[in-house]
């Protein structure tokens, strides 16, 4: 397998968890500037940028199976997906250290942007003003205090738990599926439209489970019903069980794969 198109896969894996983890940032700069809504609306052109890289992953991964299955290479394949995974650790963990400058800069972003009145004037002046010295200045390493003392805060670990096991299974659910098809290339094609299946149930118990929860916290800071430090004590914790999340990823692929294989056995 060419290592271009397998570190090209690597790379895109980590912009797509790096845009997902930096979308905790929004939320918290959307608190900051009273401006939640505005927030969410900026940061989609963000994720748009996550979705190209999907775009161009996703058939990438493709051929990278198809070459793996001309040549019997199982282990080769295995190896490969690790990397992925692995890409989706780095992703998160960049992420994770960039969250604090990020939620200065989209600080900035949205304040310019209700002078401006729209997203094309925000860019054209953002161009035109380049100050180095405004970019040194918002520059924030990551609180390790806070991060220490975590560990002692009262924090909802049920959900934090739960965020932990459906970033593993969202996070090796396709390739699973994908391994799953080259266990037994006669049903790789059932094999792998499973893994939106198993996606959609863990989209489900996110959606249900743990964005509520969340939004509810943000709501509560927004009202003043809550301290800011409540938000950013939440938004470390889900990170942290985040980066806990890819790494049980590497732990359930194959595990996970051959499930996948034992049902598409019993669907067809």
């Amino acid at each position: 397998m060419e290592l271009e198109r397998i570190v090209l896969v690597v790379f895109l894996t980590l912009i797509i968890h790096l845009v997902d983890t930096l979308s905790l940032a929004a939320r918290i700069s959307g608190v900051k500037t009273k401006k939640l809504a505005l927030a969410g609306s900026v940061f989609n052109i963000i994720v748009l940028i996550s979705r190209t890289s999907n775009m161009i992953q996703a058939p990438l991964l493709g051929s990278i199976v198809e070459i793996a299955l001309k040549k019997h290479d199982l282990a080769g394949l295995a190896a490969v997906f690790r990397w992925v995974l692995l890409g989706a650790t780095g992703g998160t963990l960049l992420g994770a250290f960039l969250i604090p400058t990020f939620i200065n800069y989209f600080v900035i972003a949205l304040n310019k942007l209700d002078e401006v009145g729209s997203v094309p004037k925000l860019i054209i002046v953002t161009l035109r003003q380049r100050k180095t010295q405004v970019i040194k200045e918002n520059i924030r390493g990551v609180p390790l205090n806070s991060v220490k003392n975590l560990a002692r805060e009262q924090m909802p670990y049920k959900i934090l738990l739960l965020n932990l096991l459906i970033t593993g299974i969202y996070t090796t659910g396709v390739l699973s599926a994908m391994y799953a098809g080259v266990l037994n290339p006669e049903f790789r094609l059932t094999a792998s439209q499973l893994s939106g299946i198993i996606n959609g149930f863990a989209t489900i118990v996110l959606v249900l489970l743990v964005d509520p929860y969340s939004a509810m916290v943000t709501d509560r800071v927004l009202s003043g019903a809550l301290p800011m430090a409540s938000l950013n004590r939440l938004v470390l914790a889900l990170l942290v069980s985040k980066f806990f999340g890819t790494l049980l990823s590497q732990v359930i692929l194959i595990p996970a794969a051959r499930v996948i294989l034992y049902f598409t056995r019993l669907i067809i």
